[in-house]
């Protein structure tokens, strides 16, 4: 009997330790999003704080390589095809889905965005290997693993952090007028 509770114990505390090492520490809910300033798929800088101006904005992290985040792609599709013309309290600009790729291969992300539908006009990505550690969108964020997302209110301020941008539907739903 000692032998099964030990195992037990043993367990949960190797799933809690396992869950709390994939926590963002690095973003807190309630502090100000870190802008993020990059080149969409056509080379055109795109800034966040200016997309976010007005409207809820889902930042989605995410690469053509990762199988979960191409697995997580058309939920996500689903979300933004059923919010973007919603009305939001204290949003006139409504919102919208923001995608920053870890992928250093601009053939294969612009390929991914196509194969998965992602319609959204909001792409951004430094094309530098995250891996190297000197990907800036994910050393602003803490991103240490994908698929990962943040939900942004219109005045800047995060308002929810996801294992997969997919989650903040149920938050989103709140701020419908």
């Amino acid at each position: 009997m000692k032998n099964i509770l030990a195992t037990i114990v043993l367990s949960f505390s190797v799933a809690f330790s396992a869950t709390a090492q994939y926590e963002n520490t690095q973003i807190a809910v309630g502090q100000k999003a870190p802008d993020l300033a990059f080149s969409n798929p056509d080379g055109k800088k795109i800034v966040l704080s200016k997309i976010n101006e007005g409207r809820y904005v889902l930042l989605d992290f995410w690469a053509s390589w990762c199988g979960p985040c191409r697995r997580a792609n058309p939920g996500l599709v689903k979300m933004y095809k059923e919010y973007s013309d919603k009305k939001f309290k204290n949003a006139k600009n409504g919102f919208t889905v923001v995608s920053v790729s870890m992928d250093k291969d601009k053939e294969k992300w612009v390929n991914a965005i196509k194969a998965d539908n992602l319609l959204w006009p909001y792409h951004m990505s430094d094309l530098v290997d995250w891996n190297t550690g000197n990907c800036v969108p994910a050393n602003t964020y803490g991103v240490q693993f994908i698929p990962q997302g943040f939900l942004i209110d219109p005045n800047g301020k995060i308002i929810g952090k996801y294992s997969s941008a997919e989650g903040a539907e149920e938050d989103l739903k709140k701020f419908l007028l």
